[in-house]
């Protein structure tokens, strides 16, 4: 009895084992082994994996390059989720309402989205093309000089900032759309015959009630944010110096240029440590911001 009290009934483990098997397979497991990898020497091809204790750590703590590429994520991570989270929002509510062809927008907006991030890539790259692209032919023609988008390190983040929030619009404004309608009218019927105005009504009403699908998708965009590849690969391949190299992307460079696995499992480490500080920071944050509707 004590037993099954304090572990519950045996029959119930079979109803989870379904779910547990994949989880400890394809994520237990390999965590459990890129953390004996991070505190080794190895090249993938050797048979031996000389154990150097905490020396990738030292490596990466004492290396310049190391805090460079950290900031260059938390850049990346704050000016790509804050910027598409309020973008998200607004066209949301633009076409929350009765507005002709809504249904024709929101296919238009939410279609990068589901294309595949190499091919946008693609596209962007030919668009950023200091010399013939598309962005600075418009910039010519409103009298601007040409950006070195892709060549210079300021630029090149504006560059893979602008691709990944066009990309991520659409979803975000998918997902205020269902939360805006769940709002019910009534409440800011209320607030409108207490006197209050449409904006009131938003920043008191409608935004507190959203707060739930604001948090879940801050939550998963900083997390996509903090694993891009795709679009760093394709546009910047982390340069100019560095300029545009994540962590995740330090993480391949390592592995398969340098062929340090080591050092480069001593990142992803790393990695999904500080992601996993910055959910329960988050979470610890949204008992306060984040309002459910009883």
């Amino acid at each position: 009895m004590n037993w099954r009290k304090r572990w519950g009934e045996p029959q119930a483990y079979a109803f989870i084992l379904p779910a547990m098997v994949p989880l400890i397979v394809f994520w237990i497991i390999p965590m459990v082994y890129i953390t004996y990898l991070s505190f080794t020497n190895w090249d993938f091809m050797s048979p031996v994996k000389t154990f150097v204790g905490l020396d990738n750590y030292r490596y990466l703590f004492q290396d310049p390059e190391f805090y460079v590429t950290v900031r260059a994520t938390l850049i990346f991570a704050a000016g790509s989720v804050i910027p598409t989270l309020v973008a998200g929002l607004l066209l949301a509510l633009l076409l929350h309402g009765k507005l002709v062809g809504s249904g024709i927008y929101r296919a238009i907006i939410f279609s990068p989205w589901v294309t595949p991030t190499v091919a946008v890539s693609i596209v962007w790259a030919w668009i950023f093309e200091a010399r013939s692209g598309l962005a600075n032919a418009l910039l010519g023609v409103f009298g601007f000089d040409a950006i070195p988008w892709l060549q210079d390190g300021g630029w090149a983040m504006v560059a893979i900032l602008i691709v990944t929030i066009w990309k991520g619009l659409g979803w975000v404004m998918v997902f205020y759309l269902v939360a805006l309608q769940s709002v019910p009218e009534s409440l800011k019927e209320a607030a409108a015959i207490d006197g209050a105005s449409r904006t009131r009504i938003f920043f008191t009403v409608t935004l507190p009630l959203i707060s739930p699908t604001t948090f879940f998708l801050f939550i998963i965009q900083m997390i996509d944010a903090f694993q891009a590849y795709d679009q760093i690969n394709i546009l910047t391949q982390g340069g100019p110096a560095g300029s545009t190299r994540t962590m995740l992307y330090m993480y391949y460079q390592a592995a398969f240029d340098q062929f340090n696995v080591g050092q480069a499992s001593a990142v992803a480490l790393l990695l999904v440590v500080f992601i996993g500080l910055f959910a329960v920071v988050s979470f610890l944050a949204s008992r306060k911001n984040v309002h459910y509707l009883s």
